[in-house]
């Protein structure tokens, strides 16, 4: 081979023409999609815009985010949703602290140690999890937790039902992100001498923490408007229970469930505003969860 045929610059690939009929298929492709995605908004569109509608009244209340119900009549619309605001983030609080740590510790067992029959015993448990409807969690907490050991209804009760609908969620997100950190890291860590261990927690979990953060914000999202749980575990109240280990706390599901026996304008009023309450706080998850994603993606160069 020349010189001359050395410097000579690559020939640049030649493209052909894309003939009439695939150029057809291809519209009629691309407006077949966009039909379809029209058509599955339409009801999404329809269904925030009532609930806006019949509920944007009740959360300019001066009183929707910091009172209760207590003493309130039920043809009178006054006192707020302060109660079961607090229910709902103090029942999915506790679940993420459950839930979350667990479902790393297995993400990383599967990811970097499993192997064999437990590691597919593990995932088969998983994948079970992941198909459980809510109720079905709600009445085996119901029959462990209440006919087995004898506690009472409370809010923890409802925590333990949505760790198994949080668990699922959480090592599959958790699962895909490290295996997303590339081997590379992990072989260069090992010729330095350092453990596997030690590589774990200062290479793997650091470079995933992104995608873990995110992984474990949608699924406490996707817990938060769970009604089931709180419909068997706990009981309901107009009033105001930091104690999650006793007595009645009342979260948002629970709380518009309790409205429909209230035909009045004012619990029809209540009930729209709850629901509103209730998509917004799933929203507001939902963006923390984008933001984290976008701003702190896993860096692979």
């Amino acid at each position: 081979m020349t010189t001359t045929e050395l410097e000579r610059p690559a020939r640049p690939p030649v493209f052909h023409h894309l003939s009439t009929g695939r150029k057809a298929r291809n519209h009629l492709a691309t407006v077949l999609v966009s039909l379809a995605f029209l058509i599955a908004l339409v009801p999404l569109v329809w269904l925030l815009a009532t609930v806006v509608i019949k509920g944007w009244r009740a959360l300019v209340s001066p009183d929707w985010f910091t009172h209760s119900l207590k003493g309130v009549l039920p043809d009178q619309f006054a006192g707020g949703i302060y109660h079961a605001l607090y229910g709902s983030l103090a029942q999915a609080l506790v679940c993420a602290v459950i839930a979350v740590p667990i479902g790393i510790l297995a993400a990383i067992y599967l990811v970097e140690y499993g192997r064999g029959w437990l590691a597919r015993l593990t995932t088969f448990m998983v994948d079970i999890l992941s198909g459980v409807p809510s109720i079905v969690a709600a009445l085996f907490i119901f029959a462990l937790w209440i006919s087995t050991f004898g506690l009472e209804q409370s809010a923890f009760a409802v925590s333990l039902a949505l760790v198994l609908l949080m668990l699922p969620v959480v090592v599959r997100s958790c699962e895909e992100m490290l295996r997303l950190v590339p081997q590379e890291l992990r072989e260069a860590s090992y010729a330095l001498g350092i453990p596997k261990w030690k590589t774990i927690v200062r290479v793997v979990l650091p470079t995933a923490l992104s995608g873990i953060v995110t992984g474990s914000m949608l699924a406490l999202a996707r817990v938060l408007g769970e009604t089931a749980p709180v419909l068997v575990l706990v009981g309901y109240s107009q009033s105001i229970n930091f104690n999650i280990f006793d007595g009645n706390m009342t979260s948002l599901p629970l709380f518009i469930y309790n409205q429909f026996t209230n035909p009045t304008a004012a619990g029809q009023l209540r009930i729209w505003g709850a629901a509103l309450t209730l998509i917004l706080l799933v929203m507001l998850f939902n963006l923390i969860a984008t933001v984290i994603s976008r701003f702190s993606a896993i860096k692979t160069k």
